[in-house]
Protein backbone atom coordinates (compact mmCIF):
# COMPACT_ATOMS: atom_id res chain seq x y z
CA UNK A 1 0.00 0.00 0.00
CA UNK A 2 1.09 3.55 -0.74
CA UNK A 3 1.29 6.21 1.99
CA UNK A 4 0.83 9.83 0.94
CA UNK A 5 1.93 12.82 3.02
CA UNK A 6 0.47 16.08 1.69
CA UNK A 7 1.62 19.55 2.66
CA UNK A 8 -0.32 21.12 5.52
CA UNK A 9 -2.35 24.12 4.32
CA UNK A 10 -3.76 25.35 7.63
CA UNK A 11 -2.64 28.92 8.33
CA UNK A 12 0.55 28.92 10.40
CA UNK A 13 0.90 25.13 10.44
CA UNK A 14 4.55 24.12 9.98
CA UNK A 15 4.49 20.47 11.05
CA UNK A 16 4.72 17.52 8.70
CA UNK A 17 3.22 14.08 9.31
CA UNK A 18 6.41 12.10 8.65
CA UNK A 19 10.11 12.78 9.06
CA UNK A 20 12.79 11.18 6.86
CA UNK A 21 13.86 8.75 9.61
CA UNK A 22 10.30 7.62 10.31
CA UNK A 23 9.61 7.32 6.57
CA UNK A 24 12.45 4.80 6.31
CA UNK A 25 10.78 2.72 9.04
CA UNK A 26 7.47 2.87 7.18
CA UNK A 27 9.21 1.54 4.10
CA UNK A 28 10.62 -1.34 6.19
CA UNK A 29 7.03 -2.20 7.13
CA UNK A 30 6.39 -2.82 3.44
CA UNK A 31 4.76 0.50 2.51
CA UNK A 32 5.81 2.84 -0.29
CA UNK A 33 5.88 6.49 0.76
CA UNK A 34 5.13 9.60 -1.29
CA UNK A 35 5.57 13.17 -0.09
CA UNK A 36 4.26 16.37 -1.59
CA UNK A 37 7.11 18.58 -2.70
CA UNK A 38 8.13 21.02 0.03
CA UNK A 39 5.89 19.46 2.68
CA UNK A 40 8.72 19.26 5.21
CA UNK A 41 10.49 22.54 4.46
CA UNK A 42 8.73 24.50 7.23
CA UNK A 43 9.83 21.84 9.74
CA UNK A 44 13.44 21.97 8.45
CA UNK A 45 13.25 18.71 6.49
CA UNK A 46 14.38 19.07 2.90
CA UNK A 47 13.06 17.04 -0.02
CA UNK A 48 16.58 15.68 -0.53
CA UNK A 49 16.59 14.26 3.01
CA UNK A 50 13.42 12.32 2.21
CA UNK A 51 14.82 11.08 -1.10
CA UNK A 52 17.86 9.64 0.69
CA UNK A 53 15.53 7.35 2.63
CA UNK A 54 13.63 6.19 -0.45
CA UNK A 55 10.64 8.57 -0.36
CA UNK A 56 9.11 9.62 -3.67
CA UNK A 57 8.62 13.39 -4.04
CA UNK A 58 5.42 14.34 -5.90
CA UNK A 59 4.83 17.79 -7.35
CA UNK A 60 1.08 17.57 -8.01
CA UNK A 61 -1.05 17.38 -4.83
CA UNK A 62 -4.00 15.91 -6.75
CA UNK A 63 -1.99 12.93 -7.95
CA UNK A 64 -0.57 12.46 -4.45
CA UNK A 65 -4.02 12.24 -2.87
CA UNK A 66 -5.45 10.12 -5.69
CA UNK A 67 -2.67 7.53 -5.62
CA UNK A 68 -2.46 7.16 -1.83
CA UNK A 69 -4.06 4.19 -0.08
CA UNK A 70 -3.21 5.82 3.26
CA UNK A 71 -3.02 9.56 3.85
CA UNK A 72 -1.15 10.84 6.91
CA UNK A 73 -1.88 14.40 8.01
CA UNK A 74 -1.51 16.65 11.02
CA UNK A 75 -4.57 18.89 10.69
CA UNK A 76 -8.02 17.79 9.63
CA UNK A 77 -8.82 18.07 5.90
CA UNK A 78 -9.74 21.59 4.79
CA UNK A 79 -10.90 23.50 1.73
CA UNK A 80 -8.10 24.09 -0.77
CA UNK A 81 -8.77 27.37 -2.61
CA UNK A 82 -5.96 26.85 -5.12
CA UNK A 83 -7.52 23.55 -6.20
CA UNK A 84 -11.11 24.76 -5.84
CA UNK A 85 -12.04 21.68 -3.81
CA UNK A 86 -12.03 20.20 -0.33
CA UNK A 87 -9.22 17.84 0.63
CA UNK A 88 -11.74 15.10 1.40
CA UNK A 89 -12.82 15.22 -2.24
CA UNK A 90 -9.23 14.40 -3.20
CA UNK A 91 -9.34 11.15 -1.24
CA UNK A 92 -10.15 8.11 -3.32
CA UNK A 93 -12.93 5.83 -2.10
CA UNK A 94 -11.74 3.15 0.29
CA UNK A 95 -8.67 5.13 1.36
CA UNK A 96 -7.49 5.37 4.97
CA UNK A 97 -7.02 8.81 6.56
CA UNK A 98 -5.08 9.25 9.81
CA UNK A 99 -4.87 12.72 11.37
CA UNK A 100 -6.30 14.95 14.05
CA UNK A 101 -10.04 15.19 13.29
CA UNK A 102 -11.82 16.31 16.51
CA UNK A 103 -15.09 14.50 15.71
CA UNK A 104 -17.02 16.10 18.59
CA UNK A 105 -16.33 19.57 17.22
CA UNK A 106 -16.60 18.66 13.52
CA UNK A 107 -19.79 16.64 12.87
CA UNK A 108 -20.01 18.00 9.30
CA UNK A 109 -16.52 16.68 8.63
CA UNK A 110 -17.59 13.23 9.83
CA UNK A 111 -20.57 13.26 7.44
CA UNK A 112 -18.35 14.29 4.58
CA UNK A 113 -15.84 11.52 5.29
CA UNK A 114 -18.65 8.97 5.49
CA UNK A 115 -20.09 10.15 2.19
CA UNK A 116 -16.68 9.62 0.61
CA UNK A 117 -16.72 5.98 1.88
CA UNK A 118 -13.31 6.18 3.48
CA UNK A 119 -11.95 4.94 6.80
CA UNK A 120 -10.67 7.60 9.18
CA UNK A 121 -8.64 7.32 12.39
CA UNK A 122 -8.57 10.37 14.66
CA UNK A 123 -5.34 10.77 16.60
CA UNK A 124 -7.25 12.87 19.13
CA UNK A 125 -9.59 9.95 19.87
CA UNK A 126 -6.94 7.39 20.86
CA UNK A 127 -8.23 5.87 24.11
CA UNK A 128 -6.36 6.66 27.30
CA UNK A 129 -5.31 3.11 28.14
CA UNK A 130 -1.86 1.74 28.91
CA UNK A 131 -1.47 -0.07 25.58
CA UNK A 132 -2.22 3.10 23.63
CA UNK A 133 0.37 5.34 25.28
CA UNK A 134 2.75 4.94 22.33
CA UNK A 135 -0.06 6.23 20.04
CA UNK A 136 -1.01 9.17 22.26
CA UNK A 137 -0.30 12.13 20.00
CA UNK A 138 -2.33 14.45 22.24
CA UNK A 139 0.15 13.91 25.06
CA UNK A 140 3.09 14.34 22.68
CA UNK A 141 1.79 17.69 21.46
CA UNK A 142 0.68 18.81 24.94
CA UNK A 143 4.17 18.16 26.25
CA UNK A 144 5.64 20.44 23.60
CA UNK A 145 2.92 23.07 24.15
CA UNK A 146 3.64 23.21 27.88
CA UNK A 147 7.35 23.65 27.31
CA UNK A 148 6.82 26.25 24.60
CA UNK A 149 4.41 28.17 26.85
CA UNK A 150 7.26 28.84 29.27
CA UNK A 151 9.53 29.97 26.42
CA UNK A 152 6.85 32.37 25.17
CA UNK A 153 6.33 33.64 28.71
CA UNK A 154 10.06 34.28 29.07
CA UNK A 155 10.05 36.16 25.76
CA UNK A 156 7.32 38.56 26.87
CA UNK A 157 8.26 38.77 30.56
CA UNK A 158 11.51 40.65 30.02
CA UNK A 159 13.13 39.63 33.31
CA UNK A 160 15.20 36.81 34.74
CA UNK A 161 13.39 33.66 35.75
CA UNK A 162 16.04 32.72 38.30
CA UNK A 163 17.00 34.97 41.19
CA UNK A 164 20.38 36.66 40.94
CA UNK A 165 22.66 38.72 43.14
CA UNK A 166 24.62 41.23 41.08
CA UNK A 167 26.73 44.29 41.71
CA UNK A 168 23.71 46.35 40.67
CA UNK A 169 21.45 44.73 43.24
CA UNK A 170 19.45 41.60 43.96
CA UNK A 171 16.98 40.28 41.39
CA UNK A 172 14.17 38.13 42.86
CA UNK A 173 13.15 34.94 41.03
CA UNK A 174 10.03 35.01 38.89
CA UNK A 175 6.89 33.43 40.29
CA UNK A 176 4.96 31.18 37.91
CA UNK A 177 1.44 29.87 38.51
CA UNK A 178 0.32 26.91 36.38
CA UNK A 179 -3.39 26.13 36.25
CA UNK A 180 -3.96 22.51 35.31
CA UNK A 181 -1.40 19.78 35.96
CA UNK A 182 -2.03 17.53 32.99
CA UNK A 183 0.68 16.70 30.46
CA UNK A 184 1.01 20.32 29.29
CA UNK A 185 0.91 21.67 32.83
CA UNK A 186 3.57 19.28 34.09
CA UNK A 187 5.79 20.13 31.12
CA UNK A 188 5.38 23.83 31.91
CA UNK A 189 6.19 23.20 35.58
CA UNK A 190 9.35 21.33 34.69
CA UNK A 191 10.51 23.97 32.20
CA UNK A 192 9.81 26.90 34.54
CA UNK A 193 11.49 25.18 37.47
CA UNK A 194 14.47 24.38 35.28
CA UNK A 195 14.82 28.08 34.46
CA UNK A 196 14.94 28.88 38.17
CA UNK A 197 11.45 30.27 38.80
CA UNK A 198 9.36 29.69 41.89
CA UNK A 199 6.53 27.54 40.56
CA UNK A 200 3.06 26.93 41.93
CA UNK A 201 0.36 24.75 40.39
CA UNK A 202 -3.32 24.07 40.89
CA UNK A 203 -5.53 21.24 39.65
CA UNK A 204 -8.95 19.83 40.47
CA UNK A 205 -7.52 16.31 40.66
CA UNK A 206 -5.84 15.66 44.02
CA UNK A 207 -3.93 12.66 42.67
CA UNK A 208 -1.58 14.97 40.71
CA UNK A 209 -0.34 16.63 43.88
CA UNK A 210 2.63 14.29 44.21
CA UNK A 211 3.52 14.74 40.54
CA UNK A 212 3.56 18.52 40.97
CA UNK A 213 5.77 18.29 44.05
CA UNK A 214 8.13 15.84 42.37
CA UNK A 215 8.86 18.50 39.74
CA UNK A 216 9.80 21.05 42.40
CA UNK A 217 6.57 23.08 42.46
CA UNK A 218 4.18 23.93 45.28
CA UNK A 219 0.68 22.53 44.97
CA UNK A 220 -2.03 25.13 45.63
CA UNK A 221 -5.09 23.47 47.11
CA UNK A 222 -8.62 24.82 46.80
CA UNK A 223 -10.36 24.94 50.15
CA UNK A 224 -13.33 22.87 49.00
CA UNK A 225 -13.90 19.13 49.20
CA UNK A 226 -14.80 17.67 45.78
CA UNK A 227 -13.26 14.99 43.59
CA UNK A 228 -12.18 16.42 40.22
CA UNK A 229 -11.05 13.34 38.30
CA UNK A 230 -12.92 12.66 35.05
CA UNK A 231 -12.90 10.01 32.34
CA UNK A 232 -9.57 9.13 30.71
CA UNK A 233 -7.46 11.17 33.10
CA UNK A 234 -9.11 14.48 32.21
CA UNK A 235 -10.72 16.83 34.70
CA UNK A 236 -14.50 17.02 34.96
CA UNK A 237 -16.87 19.98 35.23
CA UNK A 238 -16.90 20.99 38.89
CA UNK A 239 -19.81 22.19 41.01
CA UNK A 240 -20.64 25.87 41.38
CA UNK A 241 -19.40 25.84 44.97
CA UNK A 242 -16.03 24.47 43.94
CA UNK A 243 -15.76 26.90 41.04
CA UNK A 244 -16.34 29.85 43.37
CA UNK A 245 -13.66 28.62 45.77
CA UNK A 246 -11.35 28.04 42.82
CA UNK A 247 -11.91 31.57 41.53
CA UNK A 248 -11.05 33.01 44.94
CA UNK A 249 -7.84 30.97 45.09
CA UNK A 250 -6.92 31.88 41.52
CA UNK A 251 -7.53 35.59 42.15
CA UNK A 252 -5.20 35.53 45.16
CA UNK A 253 -2.46 33.78 43.21
CA UNK A 254 -2.78 36.11 40.21
CA UNK A 255 -2.09 39.10 42.44
CA UNK A 256 1.10 37.48 43.77
CA UNK A 257 2.72 35.89 40.72
CA UNK A 258 4.42 37.26 37.61
CA UNK A 259 3.40 34.62 35.07
CA UNK A 260 0.22 32.56 34.75
CA UNK A 261 0.04 29.57 32.41
CA UNK A 262 -3.41 28.06 31.92
CA UNK A 263 -3.95 24.57 30.47
CA UNK A 264 -7.47 23.64 31.64
CA UNK A 265 -9.53 21.78 29.03
CA UNK A 266 -12.55 19.48 29.25
CA UNK A 267 -13.08 17.09 26.29
CA UNK A 268 -15.95 18.08 24.02
CA UNK A 269 -16.65 21.35 25.87
CA UNK A 270 -15.45 24.95 25.62
CA UNK A 271 -12.50 25.83 27.81
CA UNK A 272 -13.62 26.89 31.32
CA UNK A 273 -13.18 30.58 32.15
CA UNK A 274 -10.82 30.62 35.11
CA UNK A 275 -9.32 34.12 34.89
CA UNK A 276 -11.72 37.04 34.78
CA UNK A 277 -11.04 40.54 33.53
CA UNK A 278 -10.96 41.70 37.15
CA UNK A 279 -8.21 39.22 37.98
CA UNK A 280 -6.17 40.48 35.03
CA UNK A 281 -6.61 44.07 36.19
CA UNK A 282 -5.41 43.12 39.68
CA UNK A 283 -2.17 41.60 38.36
CA UNK A 284 1.10 43.48 38.49
CA UNK A 285 2.13 45.55 35.49
CA UNK A 286 4.44 43.59 33.23
CA UNK A 287 2.89 40.24 34.15
CA UNK A 288 2.24 37.60 31.48
CA UNK A 289 -0.61 35.15 30.89
CA UNK A 290 -0.06 32.26 28.45
CA UNK A 291 -3.41 30.66 27.59
CA UNK A 292 -2.88 27.17 26.17
CA UNK A 293 -6.65 26.71 25.90
CA UNK A 294 -6.99 29.60 23.45
CA UNK A 295 -8.03 27.35 20.56
CA UNK A 296 -11.09 26.23 22.57
CA UNK A 297 -12.02 29.76 23.65
CA UNK A 298 -9.39 30.30 26.32
CA UNK A 299 -9.27 30.08 30.11
CA UNK A 300 -8.95 33.87 30.34
CA UNK A 301 -11.85 36.15 29.47
CA UNK A 302 -9.55 38.58 27.68
CA UNK A 303 -7.71 36.03 25.53
CA UNK A 304 -7.80 36.64 21.78
CA UNK A 305 -7.14 33.32 20.01
CA UNK A 306 -4.08 33.44 17.81
CA UNK A 307 -2.90 36.82 19.06
CA UNK A 308 -0.82 38.50 21.76
CA UNK A 309 -2.69 41.39 23.38
CA UNK A 310 -1.97 43.84 26.18
CA UNK A 311 -4.74 44.37 28.75
CA UNK A 312 -4.36 46.42 31.95
CA UNK A 313 -0.57 46.25 31.65
CA UNK A 314 -0.65 42.45 31.34
CA UNK A 315 0.51 40.60 28.22
CA UNK A 316 -1.91 37.81 27.25
CA UNK A 317 -0.50 35.23 24.84
CA UNK A 318 -3.26 33.39 22.98
CA UNK A 319 -1.30 31.43 20.38
CA UNK A 320 -3.16 28.40 19.02
CA UNK A 321 -0.14 26.83 17.34
CA UNK A 322 2.31 26.18 20.18
CA UNK A 323 3.45 22.75 18.89
CA UNK A 324 3.89 24.19 15.41
CA UNK A 325 6.27 26.79 16.84
CA UNK A 326 8.62 23.90 17.52
CA UNK A 327 7.85 22.25 14.20
CA UNK A 328 10.86 19.96 13.89
CA UNK A 329 10.47 18.47 17.37
CA UNK A 330 6.70 18.23 17.04
CA UNK A 331 6.99 16.49 13.68
CA UNK A 332 9.44 13.96 15.10
CA UNK A 333 7.12 13.03 17.97
CA UNK A 334 3.91 13.07 15.94
CA UNK A 335 5.38 11.00 13.12
CA UNK A 336 6.53 8.43 15.69
CA UNK A 337 2.97 8.23 17.04
CA UNK A 338 1.73 7.61 13.49
CA UNK A 339 4.38 4.96 13.01
CA UNK A 340 3.09 3.11 16.08
CA UNK A 341 -0.43 3.27 14.68
CA UNK A 342 0.67 1.76 11.39
CA UNK A 343 2.64 -0.93 13.22
CA UNK A 344 -0.61 -1.95 14.89
CA UNK A 345 -2.46 -1.88 11.57
CA UNK A 346 0.26 -3.77 9.71
CA UNK A 347 1.03 -6.60 12.10
CA UNK A 348 2.56 -8.85 9.42
CA UNK A 349 4.88 -6.08 8.11
CA UNK A 350 3.72 -6.78 4.59
CA UNK A 351 2.65 -3.26 3.66
CA UNK A 352 -1.07 -3.98 4.12
CA UNK A 353 -2.95 -2.04 6.81
CA UNK A 354 -5.99 -3.75 8.33
CA UNK A 355 -8.29 -1.85 10.68
CA UNK A 356 -9.18 -4.42 13.33
CA UNK A 357 -12.32 -3.23 15.09
CA UNK A 358 -11.92 -5.96 17.72
CA UNK A 359 -8.83 -4.18 19.03
CA UNK A 360 -10.14 -1.62 21.52
CA UNK A 361 -7.15 0.63 20.87
CA UNK A 362 -7.84 0.79 17.12
CA UNK A 363 -11.59 0.81 17.67
CA UNK A 364 -11.32 3.85 19.92
CA UNK A 365 -9.38 5.84 17.32
CA UNK A 366 -11.59 4.82 14.38
CA UNK A 367 -14.28 7.46 13.78
CA UNK A 368 -15.35 6.38 10.27
CA UNK A 369 -15.15 2.81 8.95
CA UNK A 370 -15.74 2.28 5.22
CA UNK A 371 -18.31 5.04 5.00
CA UNK A 372 -20.00 4.38 8.35
CA UNK A 373 -19.58 6.81 11.26
CA UNK A 374 -18.38 4.77 14.25
CA UNK A 375 -17.80 7.64 16.65
CA UNK A 376 -18.21 7.78 19.59
CA UNK A 377 -16.57 4.49 20.42
CA UNK A 378 -17.61 2.39 23.41
CA UNK A 379 -15.77 3.03 26.64
CA UNK A 380 -12.60 0.92 26.92
CA UNK A 381 -12.91 -2.20 29.01
CA UNK A 382 -10.96 -1.97 32.24
CA UNK A 383 -9.89 -5.40 33.40
CA UNK A 384 -9.54 -4.15 36.95
CA UNK A 385 -13.02 -2.64 37.12
CA UNK A 386 -15.40 -4.33 39.60
CA UNK A 387 -18.40 -6.18 38.09
CA UNK A 388 -21.75 -4.45 38.14
CA UNK A 389 -24.43 -6.29 40.09
CA UNK A 390 -28.07 -5.12 40.03
CA UNK A 391 -27.11 -1.82 38.44
CA UNK A 392 -24.51 -0.88 41.04
CA UNK A 393 -20.84 -1.71 41.42
CA UNK A 394 -20.04 -3.53 44.64
CA UNK A 395 -18.21 -1.63 47.34
CA UNK A 396 -14.72 -2.95 47.88
CA UNK A 397 -14.11 -4.07 51.43
CA UNK A 398 -10.46 -4.60 52.29
CA UNK A 399 -9.72 -7.86 54.06
CA UNK A 400 -9.23 -7.65 57.80
CA UNK A 401 -5.57 -7.76 58.77
CA UNK A 402 -4.46 -11.07 60.16
CA UNK A 403 -3.31 -11.06 63.76
CA UNK A 404 0.22 -12.41 64.18
CA UNK A 405 0.49 -15.66 66.08
CA UNK A 406 3.21 -14.17 68.31
CA UNK A 407 3.10 -10.47 69.40
CA UNK A 408 5.87 -8.28 68.02
CA UNK A 409 7.39 -7.56 71.45
CA UNK A 410 7.66 -11.26 72.30
CA UNK A 411 9.09 -12.14 68.88
CA UNK A 412 11.76 -9.42 69.21
CA UNK A 413 12.66 -10.62 72.68
CA UNK A 414 12.99 -14.18 71.42
CA UNK A 415 15.17 -13.02 68.52
CA UNK A 416 17.57 -11.15 70.82
CA UNK A 417 17.66 -14.12 73.20
CA UNK A 418 18.58 -16.50 70.39
CA UNK A 419 21.29 -14.13 69.09
CA UNK A 420 22.67 -13.67 72.60
CA UNK A 421 22.81 -17.41 73.16
CA UNK A 422 24.54 -17.90 69.80
CA UNK A 423 27.18 -15.26 70.62
CA UNK A 424 27.73 -16.78 74.09
CA UNK A 425 28.22 -20.23 72.59
CA UNK A 426 30.58 -18.81 69.95
CA UNK A 427 32.64 -17.06 72.64
CA UNK A 428 33.09 -20.31 74.57
CA UNK A 429 34.52 -22.27 71.64
CA UNK A 430 36.22 -19.62 69.45
CA UNK A 431 39.81 -18.44 69.99
CA UNK A 432 40.40 -15.08 71.68
CA UNK A 433 41.92 -13.59 68.51
CA UNK A 434 38.82 -14.50 66.47
CA UNK A 435 36.49 -12.87 69.01
CA UNK A 436 38.61 -9.71 68.99
CA UNK A 437 38.35 -9.41 65.21
CA UNK A 438 34.68 -10.35 65.30
CA UNK A 439 33.90 -7.52 67.73
CA UNK A 440 35.76 -5.07 65.48
CA UNK A 441 33.67 -6.27 62.55
CA UNK A 442 30.39 -5.85 64.48
CA UNK A 443 31.36 -2.37 65.68
CA UNK A 444 32.39 -1.35 62.16
CA UNK A 445 29.05 -2.50 60.77
CA UNK A 446 27.23 -0.62 63.53
CA UNK A 447 29.15 2.60 62.95
CA UNK A 448 28.70 2.33 59.19
CA UNK A 449 24.97 1.84 59.63
CA UNK A 450 24.66 4.85 61.95
CA UNK A 451 26.71 7.05 59.61
CA UNK A 452 24.23 6.44 56.80
CA UNK A 453 21.03 6.25 58.87
CA UNK A 454 21.50 9.68 60.47
CA UNK A 455 22.14 11.49 57.18
CA UNK A 456 19.28 13.14 55.29
CA UNK A 457 18.46 10.93 52.26
CA UNK A 458 18.64 13.95 49.96
CA UNK A 459 22.37 14.20 50.68
CA UNK A 460 23.44 10.93 49.13
CA UNK A 461 22.65 8.42 46.47
CA UNK A 462 22.58 4.67 47.17
CA UNK A 463 26.04 4.38 45.68
CA UNK A 464 27.40 7.08 47.99
CA UNK A 465 25.71 5.38 50.93
CA UNK A 466 27.57 2.13 50.24
CA UNK A 467 30.82 4.02 49.72
CA UNK A 468 30.52 5.86 53.03
CA UNK A 469 29.59 2.66 54.86
CA UNK A 470 32.70 0.93 53.51
CA UNK A 471 34.78 3.99 54.35
CA UNK A 472 33.59 3.92 57.95
CA UNK A 473 34.68 0.26 58.26
CA UNK A 474 38.12 1.21 56.94
CA UNK A 475 38.28 4.02 59.50
CA UNK A 476 37.66 1.59 62.39
CA UNK A 477 40.36 -0.77 61.13
CA UNK A 478 42.79 2.11 60.63
CA UNK A 479 42.20 3.42 64.15
CA UNK A 480 43.07 0.02 65.61
CA UNK A 481 46.21 -0.33 63.50
CA UNK A 482 47.49 3.14 64.48
CA UNK A 483 48.56 1.61 67.80
CA UNK A 484 50.50 -1.18 66.08
CA UNK A 485 54.18 -1.47 67.07
CA UNK A 486 55.39 -1.45 63.47
CA UNK A 487 56.19 1.96 61.97
CA UNK A 488 55.05 0.79 58.55
CA UNK A 489 51.70 -0.29 59.98
CA UNK A 490 51.27 3.08 61.67
CA UNK A 491 52.11 4.87 58.42
CA UNK A 492 49.66 2.81 56.39
CA UNK A 493 46.96 3.29 59.03
CA UNK A 494 47.49 7.07 58.93
CA UNK A 495 47.20 7.12 55.13
CA UNK A 496 44.03 5.01 55.34
CA UNK A 497 42.51 7.40 57.89
CA UNK A 498 43.37 10.43 55.75
CA UNK A 499 41.88 8.96 52.58
CA UNK A 500 38.77 7.75 54.41
CA UNK A 501 38.22 11.18 55.92
CA UNK A 502 38.55 12.88 52.54
CA UNK A 503 36.16 10.37 50.98
CA UNK A 504 33.48 10.76 53.64
CA UNK A 505 33.70 14.52 54.18
CA UNK A 506 34.30 15.33 50.53
CA UNK A 507 31.37 13.21 49.36
CA UNK A 508 28.92 15.01 51.60
CA UNK A 509 30.47 18.41 50.85
CA UNK A 510 30.11 17.91 47.10
CA UNK A 511 26.53 16.73 47.54
CA UNK A 512 25.71 19.76 49.66
CA UNK A 513 27.24 22.05 47.05
CA UNK A 514 25.18 20.43 44.30
CA UNK A 515 21.97 20.85 46.28
CA UNK A 516 22.84 24.49 47.00
CA UNK A 517 22.83 25.16 43.26
CA UNK A 518 19.12 24.37 43.14
CA UNK A 519 18.09 26.33 46.21
CA UNK A 520 16.60 29.79 45.97
CA UNK A 521 15.06 32.17 48.45
CA UNK A 522 11.44 33.26 48.24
Amino acid sequence: MRIGIPQEIHAGERRVATTPEVASKLIKLGFSVSLQKGAGIAADFSDEAYREFGVEIVDDPRSLWASADIVLKVRAPEQRPELACHEIDLLREGALLISFLWPAQNPDLMERLAARRVTALAMDSVPRISRAQKLDALSSMANIAGYRAVIEAAQHFGRFFTGQVTAAGKVPPAKVFVIGAGVAGLAAIGAANGLGAIVRAMDTRPEVKDQVKSLGADFVEVNYEEEGGGVGGYAKVMSEGYQKAQRDTTAKQCMEVDIVITTALIPGKPAPKLISAGMVEAMQDGSVIVDLAAEQGGNCELTVPGQVVMRHGVTIVGYTDMPSRMARQSSQLYSTNLLRVLEELCVNKDGIAIVNMDDEMIRGATVVKEGMITWPSPAPKLSGAPPVVNGAAPVFTPPAPKKPLIPAAISNALLFAVLGAALFALGNVAPAAFMSHFMVFVLACFVGYMVIWNVTPALHTPLMSVTNAISSIIAIGALIQVAAPSVIMKLLAGVALALTTVNMAGGFAVTQRMLRMFRRSE
